[in-house]
C-alpha cells in the first residue's frame, strides 16, 4: 500500500444479516444511546436535503447526515421512497445506501445497503416506545398495512413487550395478509396470526397495541377501535381520523417540532388548529431520560408518533458496520491508490 491509499468496508444487506445486525436489541440500545447523546449536544445534526419528483406520489430521495461528534464519526443515509413502486412495478417501495466517515481524516470507512438499517430504525424506535409507553401485560397486537415496516414493526413490538401472544393483520388485499403470516410466522412460531380478510375493523377493534403501518393519504383508523389502556404507534403520513388522537391521554413524538412540520395526521391537525405544542405530552427522549412520565395508568391510550430522526439511522449503521466488522463479513472497497498526479499513466488518460 502507498500513503495514499484509502480503502473503506463495503457491507451488502446478506453481509449486515449475515453478522446478526436484524438485532431489535441492538437497534434499540443504539437508537437510546443516540437520542441521549443528541440530548447532550454531542451530535451534530443539520436539516437533511429532500428532492420530491412528484408531489401526488410523493416520490422523492432524501439526504440525511449526521455526526456522532464523540465517537468521531459521519454518516449520511441516501434514501429513496417511490410509494407507487409495489403496484406499478410489484418491487419495494423504498431503498437506500449510508455511508460513514472517520473525522480525524475525513475518509470513509463503511458504504452500506442501507435499507435494512432504515426499516430497523423504524421498528426500533416502535418498540423503544412500547418499552415505556405499552401495558407490558399487553397480549393483542393489530396491523393496519402488512409490508415491510409492519413485519419489522412485529419483530419490534414482540422483542419490546414479550407477552405479546396473538398478532391480527389487516391490509388492502388477502394476498398480503397470506404473506405476512406465512413470513412472520417462520420467524416467530409461537405467536397466533389472525387475518382480518382486508377488514380493518377485525384487524385492529379493541388491540393492546395498534400500529398503522400504511402509504395512505386518508384516515383508515377509527377512534372507536382504540380501546382504553391501548398504545398506538403511527408510522405513516394520514392513518388515522383525528379522533383518535383526541382520545388519547398522552401524544409521544420522536421529535414534536420535526413531526408537525411533516404530512402525518398530528402535523395536518396542527396546521388545522385541532392541535397545539401544549397538547403534545413528550418527546420520547425526555421519557427515557425521565423528566416526562411514561405510562402511569392501565387504562391510558397513548399515541405514539416518530417521523424519523436520520441521527438515530446512523447510530443503528455505526453499531452495524462494528459488528459486521467484527465477523470479517463484506469486502474491502479500494477508493484510491494514489492521489490524481502520482499516477505513471496520467499522461496517458489525461484528454485535453
Amino acid at each position: 500500500m502507498t500513503r495514499h491509499d484509502i480503502h473503506c468496508r463495503y457491507f451488502s444487506q446478506e453481509d449486515l444479516l449475515g453478522a446478526g445486525c436484524l438485532d431489535v436489541r441492538m437497534a434499540m440500545d443504539a437508537a437510546e444511546k443516540g437520542m441521549l447523546a443528541f440530548e447532550a449536544g454531542n451530535v451534530l445534526f443539520p436539516d437533511k436535503i429532500v428532492q420530491i419528483f412528484n408531489d401526488e406520489t410523493q416520490e422523492r430521495i432524501n439526504c440525511l447526515p449526521a455526526t456522532f461528534v464523540d465517537r468521531k464519526i459521519c454518516g449520511v443515509k441516501w434514501v429513496s421512497v417511490f410509494p407507487p413502486n409495489p403496484v406499478k412495478h410489484g418491487i419495494q417501495n423504498l431503498s437506500a445506501v449510508i455511508i460513514l466517515s472517520e473525522i480525524e481524516h475525513g475518509f470513509p470507512i463503511a458504504f452500506m445497503e442501507g435499507t435494512l438499517c432504515s426499516n430497523i430504525r423504524v421498528g426500533s424506535m416502535g418498540g423503544l416506545a412500547a418499552k415505556h409507553l405499552a401495558r407490558p401485560d399487553s397480549e393483542v397486537i393489530g396491523f393496519i398495512g402488512a409490508g415491510e415496516q409492519a413485519k419489522m414493526h412485529l419483530i419490534a413490538m414482540k422483542t419490546a413487550v414479550p407477552a405479546l401472544k396473538v398478532c391480527r393483520i389487516a391490509a388492502k388485499l388477502d394476498s398480503e395478509e397470506d404473506e405476512f403470516v406465512r413470513q412472520m410466522s417462520a420467524i416467530i412460531p409461537e405467536m397466533e396470526f389472525v387475518k382480518s380478510g382486508t377488514n380493518l375493523a377485525r384487524g385492529v377493534d379493541g388491540a393492546d397495541i395498534i400500529v398503522t403501518a400504511t402509504s395512505a393519504q386518508a384516515p383508515l383508523l377509527k377512534a372507536q377501535w382504540v380501546k382504553p389502556g391501548a398504545f398506538y404507534s403511527h408510522i405513516g403520513g394520514w392513518e388515522d381520523e383525528y379522533a383518535v388522537a383526541k382520545s388519547c391521554d398522552k401524544i409521544v413524538c420522536d421529535d414534536w417540532e420535526t413531526v408537525k412540520h411533516r404530512t402525518q395526521t398530528l402535523s395536518r391537525m396542527y396546521k388545522d388548529g385541532e392541535l397545539t405544542d401544549d397538547d403534545v405530552h413528550a418527546n420520547l427522549v425526555e421519557i427515557l431520560v425521565g423528566s416526562k412520565a411514561g405510562r402511569e395508568s392501565e387504562d391510558e391510550r397513548i399515541y405514539f408518533n416518530a417521523v424519523g430522526l436520520a441521527y438515530v439511522d446512523v447510530a443503528i449503521a455505526i453499531a452495524m458496520f462494528e459488528r459486521a466488522t467484527e465477523t470479517g463479513l463484506g469486502q474491502d472497497l479500494q477508493i484510491q491508490h494514489e492521489m490524481i498526479f502520482e499516477h505513471a499513466l496520467l499522461k496517458d488518460w489525461v484528454r485535453l
